[in-house]
């Protein structure tokens, strides 16, 4: 792990998150029919929604493909949504390219095998507290919360606070 994730958070543009044991907790509820539900956190929501309103861009890369990704995304106004992604490399090149944000300058939570990729090529890895441990093990940082619990809500604080926007935004729900 990194000595100083801080000071990566200091320089992150962008935010890219993995869904399935990031913005949710891993599980997948199923029902008879095959429909399928997540459950968000609304802590992490509001961080999404902090970043953004920051200037700092957001983006979605996962593996699985799910209207529910698209409809909550949506909702927190985050333009960058890569579903379906076996392999994540393409859509992060494809990302960078649209954006033209250095590598550097991206963070990246992810939680399983599949995250790594890109992991070994952003500015700043995060794995949630619930990652798999060679996840951990390759990681800047390791959230002290679970994905699904509040873990991008921790991430977006670290880079928030780094910037020193983060005071700013709490002292304004104060007024």
């Amino acid at each position: 792990m990194s000595a100083d994730p801080t000071q990566k958070a200091s320089q992150i543009r962008l935010l890219i998150l993995d869904v399935d044991g990031v913005l949710t907790d891993g599980g997948l509820q199923l029902d008879d029919h095959g429909n399928e539900y997540k459950t968000f956190n609304s802590l992490d929501g509001h961080g999404i929604r902090m970043l953004l309103d920051s200037g700092i861009e957001v983006a979605i890369i996962t593996g699985r493909q799910s209207a529910i990704v698209d409809y909550r995304m949506g909702d927190l106004g985050v333009k960058h949504i890569y579903q379906g992604c076996r392999n994540k490399l393409p859509a992060f090149h494809q990302l960078i390219a649209d954006t033209g944000i250095d590598a550097k300058q991206v963070a990246y939570i992810g939680d399983d095998l599949a995250d790594l990729a890109i992991m070994n090529r952003v500015g700043l890895a995060v794995a949630v507290q619930n990652a798999h441990s060679f996840v951990k093990q390759h990681s800047d940082l390791v959230t002290t919360t679970r994905g699904g619990s509040g873990a991008v809500r921790e991430v977006s604080d670290l880079i928030l606070q780094s910037q020193s926007l983060l005071e700013a935004l709490q002292q304004a729900y104060l007024e």
